[in-house]
């Protein structure tokens, strides 16, 4: 976790000096990793994309929506890193081991999440993949603090 981080900061100070620009208008696919679900990216602009994440987690569900701000690697054609937030909204269930809480007891929770990553597409074929860190808290429900690393596979156009 401690070299990915080192490589998110280094992609950020890196990358702030990059062009931006958008590879693909939208892209649809799975999203895998600490919670598994589904996630549709809509570029808005050249550099600016909205993102819905719903993935599973603790026995329920969670609904995320994030604007994302996304920069040019130069040196590798089809790679971009972005960061960005938004916020979530969610359900978890009795008898879901989590980490906090009172387990015994449903939760329903309303937070802020931010997100930080790489996004490369295939020239070849229309298929994007994601690496992201995504970071929350939550102020409703029960309140905690959190994060998740997921890859993403998209279907782009």
């Amino acid at each position: 976790m401690k070299k990915l981080l080192i490589l998110f900061t280094f992609v950020l100070f890196v990358g702030l000096s990059q062009e931006t620009y958008a590879q693909y208008t939208t892209g649809i696919g799975l999203r895998a990793g600490v919670s598994n679900g589904l996630t549709v990216k809509h570029f808005i602009s050249e550099d600016a994309a909205l993102e819905g994440i719903l993935h599973t987690r603790w026995g329920g569900f969670v609904i995320t929506g994030l604007y994302e701000v996304h920069k040019d690697i130069s040196d590798v054609k089809g790679l971009m890193w972005f960061f960005g937030g938004g916020a979530h909204i969610g359900t978890w269930n009795a008898g879901s081991n989590r980490p906090w809480g009172d387990n015994r007891e449903s939760a329903t929770v309303v937070g802020l999440s931010g997100i930080i990553g790489l996004d490369y597409n295939f020239s070849d074929v229309p298929i994007g993949l994601s690496l992201d860190w995504k970071p929350t808290i939550n102020f409703s429900g029960q309140r905690s603090w959190g994060d998740e690393v997921a890859l993403s596979i998209r279907y782009v156009f």
